[in-house]
């Protein structure tokens, strides 16, 4: 028995299974993950390092800076600054690598299924 939705996918469509398994998807997947998975684990790190710091060592994360503000306030903001850099690097490392590539890709996708929507 057969999925009727999957048959008419495939008159005259897109063959979205073999896309997905072409090298040049496999590729575009690749370099994304290559990317955002170790700076995943690296933030999470980083994060996790903050929450023990603040669980374990109080008396550090209360030490002065300058006045008022202390390790641990600049710790945590500086969370806040980790997070937008990465943002800020994924999105030019995927405006320099990624989207070209993606964009080759749908090109070709659309020509294969002859401009239709």
């Amino acid at each position: 028995m057969t999925d009727r939705r999957i048959d008419e996918a495939h008159q005259g469509g897109v063959d979205y299974i073999a896309v997905e398994e072409s090298a040049p998807f496999r590729e575009l997947k690749k370099r994304q993950r290559s990317f955002v998975f170790p700076l995943a684990v690296a933030f999470l790190v980083w994060y996790f390092v903050y929450v023990l710091l603040s669980s374990f060592a109080p008396e550090f994360m209360a030490q002065p800076v300058s006045g008022a503000i202390t390790v641990g306030l600049v710790l945590g903001l500086a969370q806040f600054v980790t997070t937008f850099a990465i943002t800020m690097g994924y999105v030019a490392y995927a405006n320099r690598r990624l989207d070209p590539r993606a964009e080759a890709l749908r090109v070709e996708l659309e020509r294969a299924d002859g401009g239709r929507s």
